[in-house]
């Protein structure tokens, strides 16, 4: 699932964020994971990423949010992650 990420535009994100699959997944966010997606948010505006990306852990053991991401990366990439 590496890819280069500087080739993500904004544009990109937001056409993401507004499809049902985003906005299902920012609807969890909200929800339930508030409080280590701001967390994450605060760390990555500071430039800590290694805090970010413990920050987002307790995203990433969600099941519902894995399989989000996953429709996500699908809506992007297509099937085959290209």
């Amino acid at each position: 699932m590496q890819k280069n990420f500087a080739q993500f535009s904004m544009k990109d994100a937001l056409r993401l964020a507004n499809s049902d699959t985003g906005k299902q997944l920012l609807g969890l966010l909200q929800t339930n994971h508030a409080e280590a997606a701001s967390a994450a948010n605060k760390s990555a505006g500071k430039g800590d990423y290694e805090e970010a990306q413990r920050a987002l852990k307790e995203l990433m053991a969600d099941p519902q949010a894995k399989a989000l991401l996953r429709l996500l990366w699908e809506e992007y990439y297509g099937r085959n992650g290209k």
